[in-house]
């Protein structure tokens, strides 16, 4: 089981590094201090210094070779495993543009794995390359306010065939991404049978954000935030009509799409979260390591040494415990990897959140402030303890696969 950066990745992996450190985290701040102050007023539109931030960067990635790297196990892509990935997938976590800057950012990689794995030629055109150039967005739609939707056989979003099209009724929200004004297309999960067996029930549609009855009700806010320009919207279908040919796969198969999409999400959001969780504790050493009181460093004060071993060796066993998932979807497919993604994306936030909030208190005041990236870092993490399935789910995931090997036949 080889776990380590490879000679291929290696290099991408060091020249990521620099860029993030000192061409992307210098303008950081910056962009995030530009939202709210477009012309409009509205926090949802780009201001031309944002995007002036955005596309110079992107542009200066793409002439470096450093773009696409999560479409792994394909010939689009780097070629890169799921294990060398996690390595670039990690540095990208530790300041909050920086997978954008490298057209590694979630849901469109999740959304462009869906596309290369299982969209027509027509699909691949219209939506695939624009995404993989990085001219435009997406969403994924699957979470609904009326439904507990941690169970997908429970959405209720639905799709009546009409002739040559569907026609989509009900509402989804937290649709990450939305927000954004160069969103330009949708992944939604839509129920096409009740009565078929519940893991045939639904269908899973592609279909432009500016299709006729879509409506924006609001942005979702996390803690107050509404995390503009990005957003998690709350969206109303009211008779949108979707042709048949933009099913993807077929009828009756969104959650064996759904299944394929998340598994590979999971996994990425773990890994970045590493990464935030090693940013935490770089800015936890460096004030304990410079700040004073009662005549002595932070750092030799109270427990703090135990705090900051701590943090290294449990986020050494968490990275471990990601590389260790990515190794077994590389090497054993999502079946078989499935516990193991379970049980990272259950140790990961949790972890990362227990970093950043050391490194919050190492702080202070100034910890939770916007001085700090820690507050918004922290923010972010406590997101995915929910993201992409609850906690509670994961862990029951990676319950039954261990009660499993205590089941004789005739249990």
């Amino acid at each position: 089981m080889d776990l380590g950066i490879s000679d291929r990745v290696a290099p991408l992996v060091d020249q990521v590094r620099r860029m993030i450190r000192d061409e992307i985290a210098p303008l950081d701040v910056e962009y995030h201090a530009e939202v709210g102050k477009h012309a409009s007023g509205d926090r949802f539109q780009h201001t031309e210094r944002q995007l002036e931030i955005l596309n110079g960067l992107k542009d200066l990635a793409k002439s470096r070779g450093l773009w696409n790297f999560w479409l792994t196990d394909s010939a689009s892509g780097f070629g890169l495993n799921t294990v060398e990935y996690a390595y670039l997938a990690e540095e990208m976590g530790k300041v909050s543009i920086a997978a954008e800057i490298f057209n590694c950012n979630a849901p469109d990689t999740g959304n462009m794995e869906v596309l290369e794995r299982y969209g027509t030629v027509d699909h691949k055109e219209r939506w695939l390359t624009p995404l993989l150039n990085g001219d435009i967005r997406s969403a994924y739609l699957m979470t609904e306010p009326d439904v507990g939707s941690s169970d997908p056989t429970n959405l209720a979003l639905s799709a009546v065939r009409d002739g040559d099209d569907w026609v989509l009724n009900g509402e989804k929200w937290w649709a990450t991404g939305a927000g954004d004004p160069r969103c330009e297309m949708y992944i939604v999960m839509a129920n096409t049978n009740p009565d078929a067996a519940k893991h045939s029930r639904h269908s899973m549609f592609l279909m432009s954000a500016k299709s006729d009855g879509i409506e924006i009700l609001r942005p979702m806010q996390v803690f107050h935030h509404d995390d503009a320009p990005h957003g998690h919207m709350h969206i109303r279908f009211t008779d949108v009509r979707v042709a048949n040919a933009d099913l993807v796969l077929g009828e009756g198969r969104g959650f064996e799409v759904a299944q394929g999409r998340l598994g590979p999400g999971r996994i990425h959001h773990c890994m970045r979260a590493i990464g935030q969780a090693e940013m935490a504790l770089e800015l936890m050493c460096q004030r304990a390591s410079s700040r004073h009181a009662f005549g002595k460093k932070l750092a030799e004060l109270g427990a703090n040494y135990d705090i900051i071993a701590n943090a290294r060796m449990e986020i050494e066993q968490a990275r471990l415990l990601c590389l260790k998932a990515a190794w077994m979807m590389d090497t054993k497919g999502k079946r078989e990897a499935a516990p193991w993604i379970s049980q990272i994306k259950v140790v990961a936030p949790l972890m990362a959140l227990k970093v950043i909030d050391e490194a919050m208190q190492m702080h202070g005041a100034g910890g939770i402030s916007q001085d700090q990236p820690l507050a918004a870092m922290w923010t972010h993490v406590r997101t995915l303890r929910l993201a992409d399935g609850p906690d509670a789910v994961h862990r029951r995931q990676v319950a039954r696969a261990e009660l499993k090997r205590y089941q004789n036949d005739g249990a």
